[in-house]
């Protein structure tokens, strides 16, 4: 998303990024951030939870048109409200993919078919 928004950006159209890694989306000079610490998936919160999908959208508006120049970054002080195991756990596949299944076999974790 960072280099296609600062495509974006040289074409004259201003642009934000939501992103749950803000830091990496910085140091790839991203121009403008707007960063959640929520699971991967969930940029604007948990589905069907209009008032924290709203505050994202807000705060993500007030950024494209308060910031004039790329180079803007706010974080968005939100607690995703359940562990952090446990809402990335959420989103999994009750299986690994059989990429990850290969991977984690390979690493000698349960998880792959033992086949080498």
């Amino acid at each position: 998303m960072p280099v296609l928004a600062r495509r974006i950006e040289a074409a004259g159209i201003p642009t934000v990024t939501v992103t749950m890694m803000p830091d990496v989306a910085d140091a790839l000079l991203t121009p403008r951030v707007v960063g959640v610490e929520f699971p991967f998936g969930h940029p604007f919160g948990m589905p069907a939870d209009r008032h924290t999908q709203r505050r994202v959208l807000a705060t993500a508006l007030d950024v494209l048109a308060g910031a004039s120049r790329p180079g803007t970054r706010v974080d968005v002080d939100i607690e995703w409200p359940q562990p952090r195991g446990e809402a990335y756990k959420a989103w999994q596949p009750a299986e690994p993919s059989p990429i990850v299944a290969m991977m984690l076999n390979r690493a000698g974790r349960p998880g792959g078919d033992g086949a080498a």
